[in-house]
């Protein structure tokens, strides 16, 4: 596939598809971001162009970057025409997101590579019992934080071909990301599972009366030497978010212990969400 000045369309503009907009625009191809919501796309172009800003200011060096074209979903297919690759950064729907690939899937011209951004659900889940033209085209294409973290996941599913991998894996790299090729489907990818059961263990502690969120986040700190602790990092997160991600986990895999979830869905039931409550693990000033 030829990828040389082709675009690349991603749907939603929220906190990840601005972040990813500021990524793949990195090597001067053009962006197109389609959102049905135009503050929302505002918001993303002006996100973008702070990050543009910052980078250039630490390195103390210009790039030439590439346009960012946004657009409402009417314009969608024009976008797809232009595009090497469509990435979906929706809710995380399983739903929503089943009608956006089936809606891709019969817009994208057949070369076109169709991928989801999605922390939750696998290409494999989200194409499940999909009646699709081109499902050998379909991956996921799951990033954290870029570009302070450059980490990207690439995992196909049992209908990808090689070579959308490879590709995948090589035009990451040239963008700036440092990929991770998941080999096979994995509910929560590589990093995710391994957080995931640190997450669980934290919680289990806590619910058993070993120790304090404090004293938790401390000893993880102190021997790791992280910035933040699994409870100050669950507070960021929001423990409702973190409710469901460890109920999807429990739907999917067999053995994983409830009593993590009942000790989250208590703090819930009592108005603690974390940061973004004003109170989780820990006290907040709300803004």
């Amino acid at each position: 596939m030829q990828t040389a000045q082709r675009a690349v369309t991603i749907l939603g503009a929220g906190t990840q598809g601005t972040r990813l907009a500021f990524m793949w625009t990195k090597k001067g191809r053009p962006v197109y971001l389609v959102d049905q919501n135009q503050q929302q796309l505002e918001k993303a172009k002006k996100g973008i162009e702070d990050l543009r800003s910052q980078l250039q200011s630490f390195w103390a060096t210009s790039t030439h970057w590439g346009e960012i074209i946004t657009s409402s979903p009417d314009a969608l297919e024009q976008a797809a025409s232009e595009s090497w690759m469509l990435l979906e950064c929706v809710p995380e729907s399983l739903q929503l997101k089943r009608t956006v690939v089936r809606q891709l899937d019969e817009i994208a011209d057949p070369d076109t590579i169709v991928a989801s951004n999605s922390s939750s659900y696998t290409i494999e889940e989200i194409l499940e019992d999909q009646r699709l033209k081109h499902a050998d085209r379909f991956a996921s294409l799951h990033s954290y934080w870029p570009p302070e973290t450059s980490a990207i996941e690439v995992m196909g599913s049992t209908k990808t071909k090689p070579e959308i991998i490879t590709l995948l894996m090589e035009e990451t790299k040239k963008h700036g990301f440092s990929p991770f090729h998941v080999r096979k489907t994995s509910t929560g990818y590589i990093y995710n599972r391994i957080w995931a059961a640190i997450k669980r263990e934290a919680l289990l502690t806590l619910s058993e009366g070993v120790a304090t969120p404090e004293e938790i986040d401390a000893i993880f700190k102190d021997v790791l030497k992280t910035p933040k602790g699994p409870c100050e990092q669950m507070d960021v997160v929001g423990l409702d978010v973190v409710r469901d991600i460890e109920q999807h986990y429990a739907d999917v895999r067999s053995g994983i212990p409830e009593q993590p979830r009942t000790y989250l869905q208590e703090m819930i039931d009592q108005g603690k969400l974390g940061v973004k409550s004003g109170s989780g693990f820990y006290q907040y000033d709300k803004k």
